[in-house]
């Protein structure tokens, strides 16, 4: 009774504790006595028990407050005793939530307190310095705001932690996750503010989408520690994340329709103009973004197949566009060029590989087009263009081919003459387009077919497939550009 009383004037000590326990005790042994012949002392012995403890527990409640309420510095020591209070408050669940929510106010309005200083003071003696200092570089200063709550959150957590750790009834974790999400709350407004002014000043495609993923990744490393995503602060995380990224995509819109507002001529070497150049320079600092991005995998993948629509579908639709009033070839040249710069910005980065398919089969039917005009062009020069249509027309129920105009002996004899005198210098057969094309590769395999088309020492095969592959003029023309004699003519 002594040491339960100690307790109303002067702190709670280990003493205060055993005499609880003791109580308890008693209270548990008495109701033998109530199947005796005692019952009458029994009953005495349990009232008496019970009120000192109600009494005992009011009194522990009271200082567990008050010692809640002290806890508003940034360093916070919770004390062993302040430990087993809330280990005996657990009997009583009004008194134990009560105790929780005084320790959560505290908590809130030193976090509250501390980040505000953090923005505006910095630490002591000015280091760190204050995290406004930073506010013209939005990268660093969502950062260092998102980095000291991360470190508040799980400091604030091995607090609670502390304290309950003597606990054991059930639903401590999520006790936990209740108390650190309301001590969190306080910081959203000014958290949220701050983050707002920094993405409608629209700084930017690239930062809008460094900002997007940097708040996406401390979502997910906070709710780790918080437990739950009903949490304010992981609710205003996660609405920061999301308008990041409308108005990232907002941005590429925007861009994308600014290009085709104004569709620039192809230069007159055929290359790249200087709007895809621009945006692929856009795109190539998005993907290297994402690429260094600390999100999860799943995550970034998510996010890539809308970022490369955004982007790659309105350039294609520019290029078409933009080499509507070209020629054949050079429309041909033009789209080859334009899609093998979008194929090697694409190939330095993950999950391109549907994306480079498609641009590689789209190269493919350009250079088609630009292969079945270099042989046209070849025929007109070499003066066998006449001459590859009637063959290209004749029946085998038809007149001989020496009956038709101008296919006789001698003007066969007088167009290959002409043919070989092309076929002795053969990069005078050559487009001029062909020397537009940016790519190295397709350019020495263009030369190289075309020096390799009359070559003696080359086996009639060899000279065949080469033909085959530049010209795709039909088989009998082959032979007799190549001087075969065959019965049919």
């Amino acid at each position: 009774m002594s040491a339960l009383h100690a307790a109303r004037d002067g702190p709670i000590t280990e003493d205060f504790f055993k005499a609880l326990g003791r109580v308890k005790h008693i209270h548990n042994d008495v109701k033998v006595l109530l199947r005796t012949n005692q019952q009458t002392a029994g009953l005495e012995i349990m009232e008496q028990m019970a009120l000192l403890q109600e009494t005992s527990y009011e009194q522990l409640y009271r200082w567990a407050q008050n010692e809640c309420r002290a806890l508003t510095q940034e360093s916070c020591d919770i004390s062993p005793v302040l430990t087993q209070a809330m280990e005996s408050l657990q009997d009583r669940p009004v008194l134990y939530k009560y105790t929780l929510d005084e320790f959560g106010t505290a908590r809130r309005c030193a976090v509250v307190r501390g980040f505000i200083d953090a923005l505006t003071r910095g630490g002591p003696g000015g280091t760190p310095r204050p995290i406004e200092i930073h506010s013209h570089d939005p990268m660093r200063y969502v950062g260092d705001m998102l980095a000291w709550l991360h470190q508040a959150t799980a400091s604030e957590k091995e607090h609670l932690e502390a304290l309950l750790k003597q606990v054991s009834m059930q639903g401590v974790e999520e006790n936990i996750q209740e108390v650190v999400g309301h001590i969190t709350e306080g910081v959203c407004r000014p958290l949220k503010v701050r983050i707002e002014q920094v993405i409608v000043a629209e700084p930017g495609a690239v930062l809008l989408y460094k900002l997007s993923n940097l708040l996406k990744f401390y979502h997910h490393t906070i709710s780790g520690i918080v437990g739950t995503s009903l949490a304010a602060l992981l609710t205003t995380i996660e609405e920061m994340h999301l308008l990041s990224k409308k108005m990232f995509f907002n941005s590429l819109s925007l861009h994308a329709s600014k290009l085709m507002d104004k569709i620039e001529l192809p230069p007159p070497d055929l290359g790249p103009t200087c709007s895809l150049n621009q945006t692929l320079s856009l795109l190539r600092e998005v993907l290297a973004s994402h690429d260094s991005s600390v999100v999860p995998l799943d995550a970034r993948q998510a996010d890539f197949a809308q970022v490369l629509s955004c982007i790659l579908d309105p350039l294609l639709q520019l290029c078409t566009v933009s080499a509507s009033n070209l020629g054949i070839a050079d429309m041909a040249t033009y789209m080859v060029n334009s899609l093998y710069m979008m194929k090697t910005t694409l190939a330095l980065f993950e999950f391109t590989d549907k994306r480079l398919e498609m641009l590689e089969f789209q190269i493919e039917a350009h250079l088609d087009t630009l292969i079945n005009d270099q042989a046209s062009y070849v025929l007109t020069r070499a003066g066998l263009s006449y001459i590859y249509n009637c063959v290209q027309q004749h029946k085998p129920e038809q007149n001989p081919l020496a009956n038709v105009p101008s296919m006789d002996s001698a003007s066969l004899k007088a167009a290959m003459v002409q043919f070989d005198r092309y076929l002795s210098a053969p990069d005078s057969l050559m487009m001029p387009q062909l020397n537009f094309l940016l790519s190295a590769t397709l350019k020495a395999l263009t030369a190289i077919l075309l020096s390799s088309w009359y070559r003696p020492e080359l086996p009639l095969s060899r000279v065949l497939k080469l033909l085959s592959v530049i010209s795709r003029v039909p088989c009998k023309m082959k032979y007799l550009l190549l001087g075969t004699p065959r019965a049919d003519y």
